[in-house]
């Protein structure tokens, strides 16, 4: 909790966003090797959040392999900037409770975000399988942000 400059824990968050959102993606591959599925295991591993990022910036006639990488894009930015927001928890929460809230907030993003841009179902429409995936994965990046962040901040002390 609070001790360090905002900034510094604004920074350390980037790391730690990087590291959460390695760990979501070879959570997404794991899956992917032990279920095998047809299609993308949640919105979140679609190409949705590609279609999202071309509408915003207008770009026309976008073919799925560029909405692919779009969304790839996004999600290693999104997920390593996305850290910040937890050390903006930590200023004010100790830790679980940081990491609580970060994934609540993460949470309320993801299953917000994607309706509300019009891409997706609301969430109580998901797939029930695309529900749990998103559900794990996501709990997997904000836990390992929250751990990583902590392990930086006392590195740097």
């Amino acid at each position: 909790m609070g001790g360090r400059p905002v900034a510094v824990r604004l920074l350390l968050g980037v790391p730690a966003g990087t590291a959460g959102t390695t760990v979501l993606t070879a959570a997404y591959a794991l899956e992917r090797r032990l279920r095998r599925p047809n299609g993308p295991l949640d919105y979140d591993d679609s190409d949705v959040p590609g279609q999202i990022v071309a509408t915003i910036l207008h770009l026309p006639s976008v073919s799925g392999r560029e909405e692919h990488e779009l969304g790839l894009a996004l999600r290693w930015s999104y997920g390593s900037v996305f850290g910040v927001a937890h050390g903006l928890l930590r200023q004010r929460l100790p830790e679980p409770q940081a990491t609580a809230a970060f994934g609540g907030l993460l949470m309320t993003a993801t299953l917000s975000l994607f309706p509300v841009l019009g891409r997706t179902p609301p969430p109580w429409r998901w797939p029930r399988s695309f529900l749990v995936t998103s559900l794990l994965t996501h709990a997997a990046y904000a836990v390992t942000v929250g751990v990583v962040h902590d392990r930086l901040d006392n590195v740097t002390k």
